[in-house]
């Protein structure tokens, strides 16, 4: 008998473990994929791009001292923790005429964490609304053009999120007045899109 749970201890407990943590990984690596061709910033300098990046995509809109808040939950709960990884960048999409308060917002940003992947991009109502519109979501922007809401875009130019969110349903993105959204939504969903372009970085470079 003690031979037997010697035995079972030894080979089959850790077989059990490595399928149970196997089927998590499986599980945990999908993130759904809810609107494609999301439109490129056609309006933003060459060097920003939602092509090739994974981007978080926000609106802060025409009164950015009210989204402070937002930019700072968010800066601190998502961007801190994965700003190392490669082709990451948070993109907000702001209203001409908003520079001179980025700037202040950036500077204060600063004190927190560098901000080197903190772009910002400045176009006109009607550029704002189309690329709103183009992620094709139940959300609506205010009427100065922000919502507290960002979103998961993928290289491909994607948008990511959750087809059975427990709360919403189809979740589109993740409120950053929520720091209870961000902790326990979106900082998993990230993680998420992160580990499969890892696993497919994997497997490329094991098949060359």
């Amino acid at each position: 008998m003690k031979k037997t749970l010697v035995l079972v201890t030894l080979f089959i407990l850790p077989i059990v473990i490595y399928l149970f943590f196997a089927t998590g990984i499986t599980n945990f690596g999908k993130l759904a994929s809810l609107t494609e061709n999301v439109p490129e910033l056609d309006f933003a300098p060459k060097n920003i791009s939602l092509e090739g990046k994974i981007t978080v995509l926000g609106f802060l809109g025409k009164d950015v001292e009210s989204k402070k808040g937002n930019a700072f939950n968010l800066n601190q709960k998502i961007y801190k923790r994965f700003k190392e990884f490669d082709d990451f960048q948070f993109v907000m999409v702001m209203p001409k005429g908003t520079e001179q308060a980025v700037d202040e917002l950036k500077k204060e940003l600063e004190q927190l964490a560098d901000v080197d992947k903190w772009r910002f991009v400045f176009g006109d109502e009607k550029e704002i609304k189309a690329m709103f519109n183009g992620l094709e979501t139940n959300l609506s922007l205010d009427k100065d053009y922000s919502t507290s809401y960002v979103f998961i875009i993928d290289k491909k130019r994607v948008l990511r999120g959750r087809q059975d969110d427990g709360d919403e349903g189809v979740k589109y993105g993740f409120d950053t007045s929520s720091v209870a959204d961000l902790n326990n939504k979106m900082e998993d969903d990230v993680k998420i899109i992160l580990a499969e372009y890892r696993m497919a970085l994997k497997k490329n470079n094991a098949k060359e």
